[in-house]
């Protein structure tokens, strides 16, 4: 074949025409020509005119476009049939140029196919020669020893028989040896190989006395493995070799299993035992060895709280921190996993190689032992892994210190995912899914210990909010003088603080929520392996920290402001009014952004998704704003029975019949006046200004002519003379009757004007109330007139419309002269003397 190549390749290429036929034919094949060059696929034309025809007439062809073309279409025609040459010449030159390259890789491929086939031919011709050199040497071998052969073969038997014999007669000084050197494994798996030789020639006296010598050996053998197997001071390893010798000893499997599972749980109880020597005494008497569930950690753990401010959740006050245990959790959890949980993978891995793994054969494969060892295995594990649970849970319920939760949430990680090892050495054990129970019931008590603390800890802040409103009340007031106010009746102490002390209060409150939702999700952190379980991706997110935590907390945050509301002689009664006005913003400022803020914040840090039914936000800002209400309206009925108490008293102690005539302004009606405007101080600092109706010009003199001029004389004058035709009672009842019914306890709005105009309408209901069960001398209406016309001069600028004032002053005042013995009237102009030197 090679020197065909070589003369084909050095015969010429025109020496060779039938190569030459061969070649263009298959050019023509593959441009699609016959053997005339013409395209397969086309009819011949016979046109003169076609210029890609073979009948082509240049001559016929230029006539006729002379004949039919103008000059313009003849210069397009010739600048078309340029530019169609051109396009031609070029594709030429590139087909010329392409078949080129091919021909000259197809030469050099030829090239080195030669080369190849050349070496390759010297290559099998060598190899031929080596095999032939083979076979002959080893027809040569065979031929020398095929007389020797069998009696080779014959031989090698001999010497196998022998040696077999040897091991038989050296057995028993083997199996003593082994026995002196505790060699068990060995003795026992030399006796297994001989065992069916000598159970075969059992019936020759040379092999029954070898027979009869092994089996007091390995009797003597077995019953060591028994007492070592019995003590249990030997380590897991020795062990699961002493129940494989014993096994293969054809001990029963059954004992052997109670055996093996009666040694394990005695070691790993031992475990247990050190693992809750750890723990604290369920009751113990120690100071510190019980912490008192019913003590929040604030109450336990605060420190003195500074004056003037709430607590401050970085101070050494904080709640969130607590005293640790002996041992922390982790490190717990660590020893339990490390000694607890891996003896028991340990034993499990070793029991199941043992007894449930272990290829059956003879008489066990039909006792169906792994059935049975499996069922022992399942009742060992969970009743070793429920006393395992139960001090875990003991522990993590110790953890009260809520300050570091990481610390908790690593252990209980560490605790889960060592429990996973449980699952894949015992498929379907219960273990696993008991762990993660304990992991979900830690989670939800660590929500509530937050929520506690949380509530602690806005006890505690409410506790300092009181203290900073006490504070300046121990300095140097005078007696009684603005006790209800939990401040000086200037209110230039107490008050100035006010929107500090909401400002800091609800900035601890929300840094310390903050903190806690922190703490709370490092329970769905993407590097737990427990935070891809279900109940942690949703009923955790939305149920747990939602609902339990945060709804529950603001819920909270309600209703204790709301029992400041109680009556007096309870909580509330001894609450500082200024202390409900601060709870009253406090919630209101949740209602319009607290809430919807907190809610939001956490449903997107924990992608809460609302699978179950949870609280809608209007509903909580619903909750807020009605306790805000509460509050207020609470406030203003305190600041105003607080008013009333001072005139009720100022009217009852006084002999109004006998009273001298007025010569000032009495003292508790300019104390009224200070109370008051150190209310509207008080308010103003946290809430608007609200709406009033316009005043009139006169609205500080309008009480001169109420109670004097011809209003007055008209209004009294029938009382005066005894010819009066109409009784003043049905005059002033007429009045009445077209007068606006005013309504003392109406519902207060959230601004500065309608507070205090709640608190004065309580104050003077109360007056018009006193001066109705007393009787009057004619100094005592004056002494009336005066100080209603002083009260008038002041309280017109707090109320949202001074009509209202006007017309229960104007009560006051008629309701003094009915009950008055000598109803003559004060001028007019001696009462405004008297109120302007007051």
């Amino acid at each position: 074949m090679d020197g065909d190549i070589c003369a084909t390749a050095t015969t010429p290429p025109d020496s060779d025409p039938a190569r030459k036929r061969r070649v263009h034919g298959m050019l023509k094949l593959y441009y699609g020509l016959n053997e005339e060059g013409k395209t397969v696929d086309q009819a011949e034309s016979t046109n003169p005119c076609d210029i890609n025809g073979t009948h082509f007439d240049p001559e016929v062809y230029l006539n006729k476009l002379r004949k039919e073309c103008s000059l313009g279409e003849l210069m397009d025609q010739e600048s078309c049939m340029v530019r169609q040459i051109r396009s031609l010449d070029s594709d030429m030159q590139t087909l010329v140029y392409d078949n080129y390259n091919k021909f000259i890789s197809a030469t050099d491929t030829i090239r080195k196919m030669k080369n190849d086939f050349k070496k390759m031919e010297d290559e099998m011709d060598c190899l031929s020669t080596n095999m032939a050199a083979i076979t002959e040497f080893s027809a040569h071998i065979s031929g020398t020893l095929q007389d020797q052969h069998a009696q080779i073969t014959k031989l090698s038997g001999v010497h196998t028989l022998l040696r077999k014999l040897q091991f038989l007669f050296e057995l028993p000084a083997r199996l003593n040896k082994c026995l002196e050197l505790q060699a068990y494994s060995q003795a026992v798996s030399s006796h297994r190989r001989a065992h069916c030789v000598l159970q075969q020639y059992s019936h020759m006296p040379s092999f029954r006395g070898i027979q009869d010598d092994c089996h007091a050996i390995m009797d003597k053998l077995a019953q060591e493995l028994r007492q070592k197997f019995r003590d249990g001071g030997s380590s897991a390893k020795d062990l699961s070799e002493c129940v494989e010798l014993l096994l293969q000893l054809d001990e029963p499997a059954e004992e052997l299993c109670d055996k093996f599972l009666s040694h394990a749980q005695s070691r790993l109880e031992a475990i247990l035992r050190g693992l809750e020597a750890e723990l604290r005494p369920p009751l113990s008497s120690g100071p510190t060895a019980v912490i008192d569930p019913s003590i929040g950690p604030a109450r336990r753990l605060s420190a003195a709280p500074t004056a003037g401010s709430p607590t401050d959740p970085t101070s050494p006050g904080n709640p969130f921190l607590s005293p640790s245990s002996r041992t922390d959790i982790l490190e717990f959890i660590d020893r339990g996993c490390n000694e607890f949980v891996s003896s028991l993978c340990l034993v499990i891995a070793s029991y199941q190689e043992l007894f449930v793994n272990r290829p059956q054969e003879g008489n066990l494969a039909s006792k169906n032992i792994p059935h049975m060892a499996i069922g022992k295995l399942h009742a060992f594990v969970d009743s070793l892994a429920t006393c395992y649970f139960s001090l875990v849970e003991r522990r993590i319920q110790e953890e009260k210190s809520v300050g570091d939760n990481s610390l908790l949430v690593r252990a209980l990680d560490r605790f889960h995912r060592r429990l996973q090892a449980v699952t894949k050495l015992l498929p379907g054990s219960a273990v696993p899914s008991q762990g993660t129970e304990i992991v979900v019931r830690a989670a939800r008590e660590r929500i509530k210990q937050y929520l506690e603390a949380l509530q602690s800890f806005y006890l505690d802040s409410l506790r300092d909010v009181r203290q900073a409103l006490a504070a300046p009340r121990l300095g140097g007031s005078s007696a009684g003088g603005g006790s209800h106010l939990a401040g000086p009746a200037t209110g230039k102490d107490a008050p100035a603080s006010l929107p500090e002390l909401l400002s800091s209060l609800s900035a601890s409150i929300l840094n310390q929520i903050k903190s806690v939702l922190a703490s709370v999700h490092l329970f769905t952190a993407k590097d737990i392996t427990f935070s891809n379980k279900p109940y942690f991706k949703g009923e955790f997110c939305s149920q747990g920290v939602r609902e339990s935590l945060v709804v529950n907390f603001i819920k909270f945050v309600c209703q204790s402001s709301r029992q400041f509301c109680e009556s007096a002689g309870d909580r509330g009664g001894s609450t500082p009014p200024a202390l409900l006005l601060l709870l009253s913003r406090l919630c209101l400022d949740y209602e319009t952004s607290t809430i919807t803020y907190i809610l939001t914040l956490t449903d997107e840090q924990f992608l809460v998704q609302h699978h179950t039914p949870v609280t809608a936000v209007a509903a909580l800002c619903g909750e807020a704003r009605e306790a805000a209400q509460k509050l207020l309206n609470h406030y203003v009925k305190v600041q105003g029975l607080i008013i009333s108490q001072m005139l009720r008293k100022s009217v009852e102690t006084r002999d109004w019949v006998n009273t001298i005539e007025p010569r000032n302004v009495r003292a508790v009606m300019k104390r009224v006046v200070e109370d008051t405007t150190s209310i509207d101080v008080q308010v103003g600092l946290l809430y608007e200004e609200g709406v009033r109706k316009a005043h009139s010009s006169d609205s500080s003199k309008r009480t001169f002519s109420v109670y004097s001029g011809s209003r007055q004389q008209t209004r009294y004058a029938p009382s005066y003379t005894p010819s009066a035709a109409m009784d003043t009672n049905l005059l002033s009842n007429i009045h009445k009757l077209f007068s606006e019914r005013i309504d003392i306890f109406s519902l207060v709005e959230f601004n500065k004007v309608s507070v205090l105009t709640g608190i004065i309408k309580i104050s003077l209901k109360t007056f018009l109330e006193c001066v109705r069960l007393r009787t009057f001398g004619r100094y005592g209406l004056q002494q009336i007139q005066v100080d209603c016309n002083y009260l008038q001069m002041y309280l017109w600028r707090f109320v949202s419309d001074e009509n209202l004032v006007h017309f229960l002053l104007d009560e006051i005042v008629g309701s003094t002269a009915h009950r008055c013995l000598d109803p003559t009237p004060m001028e007019q102009s001696v009462i405004e003397v008297i109120c302007e030197r007051g």
